[in-house]
C-alpha cells in the first residue's frame, strides 16, 4: 500500500475502531471494468493466505475414515465427520448450519460421498471441502485458518468482497493483508481492469483506497 493511501487508511481505522459492542470485521470491496466474468477463463476462483491471518481462530471440522488422518487433525483441534455421519448430518439443520461457519477440509476419497450427500447444499454457497492431498493435514489445518477465498458468484457481477481481518490488528498488518489480496487479484485480472478497491468496518461508511 503507497504511503498516502496507507495514512488514510490508518486514519480510517483510528477514527473508526472501537465504536461498537463486538469486534468490527474489516471487509476490502474491488470493482472491475472491461472484463466478462461469464467467461469461465476470467472468473475468480483464488485462494489467498493471509500473511497475517483473518484476526479470528477458526473452527476445521475434517471428512475422514483414515485413522492416521483423523488423529492427526484431531490433534490439531480439528472436528471429524466419517462417512457413516454423512446421512445424519444431511438431515440435521443445525449441524448443516455449523458446516457454514467452519472451514472443511476431506480425505480425498470421501469426496464423492460427501458430493452425493452435502454437495446440492454445500456447492451453492461456495463451502465444498478442499481435499487433503498428501499426509500433511497439521499444515492444511494452519494455513485454512489464515486464508480466504475469491470466487466470482451470481451472475458474475463485476465485484467482489472479502475479509482482510478485524480492527484489533494493527494497521500495518491489515495493510499488509490487503496487499496481498490486491497482488493475486491483479495477477489474475491485470491492474488496468481494477476500477475502484474499497475498505470498510462492518458497520462504517467505505474508504475508497483506489
Amino acid at each position: 500500500m503507497e504511503t498516502e493511501a496507507f495514512n488514510k487508511f490508518n486514519t480510517f481505522i483510528e477514527e473508526n475502531k472501537g465504536k461498537r459492542k463486538f469486534t468490527q470485521s474489516i471487509e476490502l470491496s474491488m470493482n472491475f471494468a472491461n472484463i466478462d466474468f461469464n467467461k469461465q477463463d476470467n472468473r475468480l476462483n483464488l485462494e489467498i493466505k493471509l500473511p497475517n491471518g483473518r484476526g479470528k481462530s477458526s473452527s476445521i471440522i475434517v471428512f475422514a475414515d483414515d485413522k492416521t488422518m483423523s488423529d492427526k487433525a484431531a490433534q490439531n483441534g480439528a472436528k471429524i465427520i466419517q462417512s457413516k455421519e454423512l446421512a445424519t448430518v444431511a438431515s440435521d439443520k443445525a449441524r448443516l448450519s455449523e458446516l457454514l461457519d467452519c472451514d472443511l477440509l476431506a480425505q480425498p476419497n470421501m469426496m464423492p460421498q460427501i458430493a452425493k450427500a452435502l454437495g446440492q447444499f454445500l456447492g451453492p454457497r461456495g463451502k465444498m471441502p478442499k481435499p487433503v492431498i498428501g499426509s500433511d493435514v497439521s499444515t492444511l489445518i494452519s494455513n485454512a485458518a489464515k486464508s480466504i477465498t475469491l470466487k466470482s458468484k451470481g451472475k458474475y457481477l463485476p465485484t467482489i468482497n472479502c475479509m482482510v481481518g478485524n480492527e484489533k490488528m494493527a494497521p500495518a498488518e491489515l495493510a499488509a493483508n490487503i496487499d496481498e489480496v490486491l497482488g493475486s487479484v491483479t495477477r489474475k485480472v491485470g491492474k488496468q481492469n481494477i476500477k475502484s478497491v474499497y475498505v470498510k468496518m462492518t458497520m462504517s461508511k467505505p474508504l475508497r483506497l483506489i
